[in-house]
């Protein structure tokens, strides 16, 4: 007989059979789209600048903002996607609906730059005028860039948790297998990112931006249909409701009995016996959510039995888990401002490189390929901390590394020197534009002074995303990971909001006219070195904020964690002086329940 399992289901809806579904072979084909994914959305973010300004004729600061919008929009919606495959569709159908919706997006882009009437006509080179792009032309690229957003939304968030899905964590083989699975995940965005910003910017360079983002849509095509020739190979798992509306369960319950009084004993709130999950006990922390768990006498009914109503009444596990989840916003908030950095090495950075002399020897960089350079970093840092680091510190200090708030910090740090670096470079670039004239196509300045500050982007990103993931995920409940992940990936798209919006308010502040403006059409009459100090200076109260941030939650865990040790204790305790045959009925009874 076939090995079955039953943590999931084949696509008839039966337990899986071990040795016909699941492996590596599906979990390939899964990756494979995400692979997609990285190459159109970088391919597309990395170079839109260029394309934005040098055919649309838009200033540099509303560009700017377009990239940091549609980027951050993708990020955001990863929460939709998630609640959709937890509540709706399952994860194998959210996927392939936004695979598809993906590449439709990619396609309207390659439309709208192949049709002459949606481009603006170029500069008059006489004259040094530009008609900068009208409402409908903008309008259709803005349409394709958040069709892009929905669709990328849909797959970073199902994309690892379906392709884990594919193994089982009780079985060795398959859990050492799993193991792997993160590893040849995280090399197979990276392969992708770097495919984007060098084959697919080349192309959009070289061939023509029609073509470019066109291949992204053929990309997709054919690995939608590796990943749907795989359908009946899948382990699918049974939708079982999104952990957000258990958020809101334990919300809204707490607010309906915000008027009761608090218990004496805290034994009387309510403890579903039913529950299979384990329980967690009763912490003293944001006890106004205590109130969800509080027996009322309208949660009675006509028998006396409780009414399990989870709109109106929350079990103290229930509760202590979105405890958990709360615990976590602080650290939430203090990192979002980190990542305004992104926003830059895909907007003004590519606008650096775009005025510099880009050539090695006959070939010239695309200036939407330096994003290569933030790859390597992010490569470099990560491979640096696993090789040189851990080791290290196991063996001089016995602990696996720094741990995840360390690693945050350590990104901050980072972050910093990479704005700082950037701000005196931009200071070099400007000597060199007034030497020679701001009119001037290329200066006479090489690429490699660019360098050091998209490298030190991405080495501060592989200590920050490491670390951030590391925290979200371990330290959030076990039916809520999905949820902590969302909650992750969207303070990378508040980052870019936020750097819109600082784009937005330093123009309204500073205005756009040459020699007062920060953020003028043309960067050489601009001071973007202000720009990059500023975001330094902030980053650096956020670091402080954040350092504050994760002191109050070390110390609050401790705290928790006390509280379940004492708790623990006292039912060990209990259980040590109980009677021969009591204990051995509570035993049998423990065991029917199991079963």
């Amino acid at each position: 007989m076939s090995p079955k399992i039953t943590y999931a289901i084949d696509y008839k809806g039966q337990p899986v059979d071990k040795t016909r579904t699941g492996g590596w072979l599906c979990a390939a084909s899964i990756l494979v789209v995400e692979m997609c994914e990285r190459f159109t959305t970088m391919g597309v973010a990395a170079n839109l600048v260029t394309y934005s300004v040098g055919t649309l004729h838009l200033p540099s600061s509303i560009a700017a903002n377009m990239v940091s919008n549609f980027s951050g929009t993708g990020y955001i919606l990863c929460l939709l996607g998630g609640f959709v495959a937890d509540s709706f569709l399952g994860r194998f159908w959210t996927i392939a609906i936004s695979a598809i919706t993906l590449a439709a997006g990619a396609g309207i882009l390659s439309i709208a730059c192949a049709v002459p009437s949606l481009r603006p006509p170029p500069c008059d080179v006489n004259s040094n005028t530009c008609i900068e792009a009208n409402g409908l032309q903008v309008g259709i690229i803005n349409l394709a860039l958040y069709v892009i957003a929905v669709g990328e939304g849909g797959l970073k968030a199902n994309v690892s948790g379906f392709g884990t899905d594919q193994f089982d964590e009780k079985d060795k083989k398959e859990k050492s297998k799993m193991d792997y699975f993160f590893s040849r995940f995280y090399f197979l965005i990276s392969l992708g990112t770097i495919l984007g910003v060098t084959v697919g910017i080349g192309v959009q360079d070289y061939v023509s931006r029609s073509w470019g983002y066109g291949l992204c849509c053929f990309a997709f095509f054919f690995g939608t249909l590796i990943y749907m020739s795989r359908y009946r190979s899948y382990r699918y798992k049974k939708c079982v409701g999104s952990p957000i509306v258990q958020v809101l369960n334990v919300l809204v319950a707490a607010l309906r009995k915000r008027k009761l009084k608090y218990p004496t004993n805290i034994d009387s709130l309510y403890d579903d016996s039913t529950n299979t999950t384990p329980t967690i006990h009763h912490t003293d922390q944001l006890r106004c959510l205590d109130k969800a768990a509080i027996i009322d006498e309208d949660d009675y009914g006509t028998n006396g039995s409780v009414i399990r109503n989870r709109w109106k009444l929350c079990s103290v596990t229930r509760v202590e888990e979105v405890k958990m989840m709360v615990r976590l916003l602080p650290i939430w908030a203090s990192t979002i401002y980190f990542w305004t950095i992104h926003s830059q090495v895909l907007t003004f950075s590519v606008e650096q490189a775009s005025t510099m002399d880009s050539k090695i020897g006959n070939f010239q960089i695309p200036a939407g390929s330096f994003s290569a350079f933030y790859i390597l970093g992010i490569l470099i840092g990560a491979a640096f901390y696993d090789r040189v680091i851990i080791p290290l510190m196991k063996r001089w200090k016995g602990k696996h590394g720094f741990t995840n708030l360390q690693r945050i910090g350590i990104g901050f740090v980072f972050g910093i020197l990479s704005m700082v670096v950037a701000a005196i470079v931009e200071t070099r670039r400007i000597s060199v534009v007034k030497a020679v004239g701001g009119n001037v196509t290329t200066l006479p300045l090489k690429f490699y002074i660019l360098i050091p500050q998209f490298f030190l982007v991405g080495v501060a990103e592989s200590f920050m995303y490491g670390g951030q993931l590391d925290f979200f995920i371990n330290r959030s409940p076990k039916g809520m990971k999905s949820m902590s992940t969302g909650l992750f990936l969207s303070t990378v798209g508040l980052g870019f909001f936020i750097s819109s919006f600082m784009v937005s308010i330093i123009n309204s502040v500073t205005g756009n006219q040459v020699g007062t403006g920060w953020l003028t059409s043309n960067i050489n009459y601009g001071k973007l070195y202000y720009f990059y100090a500023l975001i330094a200076g902030l980053l650096s109260i956020d670091m402080i904020f954040y350092i504050f941030c994760a002191i109050w939650y070390v110390r609050t865990m401790k705290d928790a964690a006390q509280i379940q040790s004492i708790v623990a204790s006292s039912e060990e305790e209990e259980k040590q002086a109980m009677p021969m045959q009591m204990k051995g009925a509570l035993t049998t009874s423990a065991e029917e329940d199991c079963e």
